[in-house]
């Protein structure tokens, strides 16, 4: 057995939640860099300052190489204090959750179908969107936000980043993009959770692997590569329309049409590389983290619970 053996009895509320926040956190310090190339090229084609136009990212890594030079390795981590407290938000709900609505919805049946579990995932990724997008916002404009000399910078710090919006655009700017990030996150969320669900029931019901982190590793590997192909397009318009200014798209349909007449279908796909990269590692580290942290508290609270012997 490689890592924390499973827990005899079923993990409690808290414990999911707390452990799916720790562990998304985790994913997000290890993968940042990656998601702010991802929003960067992205972005590329609609920078409106003079400065930031000579710049062109070429693929994941040339983009952090260029943004190490141009910008200063720190640049790589804008937006992750705000990452973080999406991740502390988000992720305890959308992945904490996840079981005990998918119980929910089963009633009494022993196993729980595709449908029940694709709802399942929907409904706590738009439960999450909902309650953390102000941090995503926040996020996404501090990853498209450039360190250059003679540029002014959009936002000085986190919670001035909050106000700045709220003041300027109100709590409709705090919420930009909702629709769009519901949709993208009940696209990832049930594409994510129920492919890591289905892919782990397989292996361990076929004893391929047992039940530990090489068969983690291998459920996470493929959920991500099955989200990034589906959630693609909507993650590129949800990443425009949150960055634009205000008045530059009417909605999120008419930033999708935007691209499609000005840039071709190839422009929903833009990033799509980093994105996998991002995905296929950050489902990793989480995926194998959270199932290690929850196993962790689990055993912790075992042997608070079992009376010292003298």
């Amino acid at each position: 057995m490689v890592g924390f053996k499973p827990s005899d009895v079923p993990p409690p509320l808290a414990v999911k939640m707390i452990s799916a926040g720790a562990a998304a956190c985790v994913g997000d310090l290890i993968t940042f860099p990656l998601d702010t190339a991802k929003v960067r090229l992205q972005i590329q084609g609609e920078q409106k300052v003079e400065a930031a136009k000579n710049i062109r990212y070429r693929g994941v890594f040339g983009t952090m190489a260029t943004m190490v030079k141009t910008e200063g390795p720190k640049s790589l981590y804008n937006g992750l204090i705000a990452g973080l407290q999406r991740q502390v938000c988000f992720a305890s709900i959308r992945i904490g959750l996840y079981d005990n609505v998918k119980n929910f919805y089963n009633g009494d049946k022993e196993h729980a179908s595709i449908m029940i579990r694709i709802l399942a995932g929907c409904t706590t990724g738009a439960m999450a969107v909902s309650l953390a997008q102000p941090t995503d916002v926040v996020k996404v404009r501090f990853q498209a936000q450039m360190n250059l000399k003679g540029v002014a910078r959009r936002y000085n710090g986190t919670m001035q980043a909050y106000k700045h919006i709220f003041m300027n655009e109100g709590l409709r700017g705090l919420w930009k993009g909702t629709l769009p990030n519901i949709t993208r996150n009940a696209l990832v969320n049930c594409t994510e959770l129920v492919t890591y669900d289905l892919i782990k029931e397989a292996i361990l019901k076929h004893n391929i692997l047992s039940d530990n982190l090489p068969c983690h590793f291998v459920s996470a590997f493929g959920a991500g590569f099955v989200t990034t192909v589906i959630a693609s397009p909507v993650d590129v318009v949800k990443t425009r329309y949150m960055n634009s200014p205000p008045g530059q798209y009417k909605s999120a349909i008419n930033c999708a049409w935007t691209m499609m007449t000005k840039e071709g279908p190839t422009a929903f796909y833009k990033g799509f590389v980093p994105s996998f990269l991002r995905l296929g590692s950050w489902n990793v580290v989480m995926f194998v983290s959270f199932e290690q942290i929850k196993r962790a508290m689990m055993a912790t609270q075992k042997k608070m619970d079992t009376p010292s012997r003298a």
